[in-house]
């Protein structure tokens, strides 16, 4: 049953252009989770509620906050969640991600949200994170753009090639996590606190 609403999830993603986890990337970030003992995650970025789905199935223990900010893949995700019973499990809030506030603090933080603001979204949640946490960031290859010696000739798509290679920038740089690059899925940061 799970396993078919999953595949409707997919099936849904490529027929609306919703951007979900590639396959071998949602299968590191579960194993990822299993092998480190990870309770408590929050979410940057719902969409239609997959990768929330695919973490809270890993175990009865893991507790996933989520947001998303675009109100029809909001409701999308919390049919998802409802149809999956996950509900105990997830909780999904509607509004702008630098408008969330928590005091919560998390084991792991997925950023998987809109990718200009990916510094911004690091810094304002890095301090809910416990030490020796990890942060997870999705979208780092950018369908190979970021990698593109080449001049990209659409300038909207050059902007976000250059904020998300300034993001890799600042991770490479920051001395308060340790981070190592994946070329999995679309390309990941794995950021560990120190």
């Amino acid at each position: 049953m799970v396993r078919i609403l999953i595949e409707e999830m997919e099936a849904y993603a490529k027929e609306n252009n919703v951007p979900i986890m590639l396959s071998d990337g949602i299968s590191f970030l579960e194993n990822y989770i299993r092998e480190h003992h990870v309770k408590k995650i929050l979410e940057l970025g719902t969409a239609i509620g997959y990768s929330a789905i695919r973490m809270a199935l890993i175990s009865k223990d893991i507790q996933v906050i989520t947001i998303e900010r675009d109100n029809e893949r909001y409701q999308k995700a919390i049919e998802n969640i409802k149809k999956t019973n996950l509900e105990n499990q997830i909780c999904v809030f509607n509004q702008d991600i630098m408008d969330f506030e928590t005091k919560e603090e998390f084991d792991l933080i997925f950023i998987d949200a809109a990718k200009s603001q990916y510094i911004k979204f690091f810094e304002k949640f890095s301090p809910n994170l416990v030490k020796g946490g990890t942060i997870i960031s999705d979208n780092l290859n950018f369908h190979g753009y970021t990698k593109q010696e080449t001049r990209i000739e659409s300038k909207n798509l050059r902007q976000m090639v250059g904020k998300i290679r300034n993001y890799i920038e600042f991770l490479k740089e920051n001395k308060k996590f340790e981070t190592i690059f994946l070329e999995l899925g679309d390309g990941i940061g794995i950021s560990v606190k120190l």
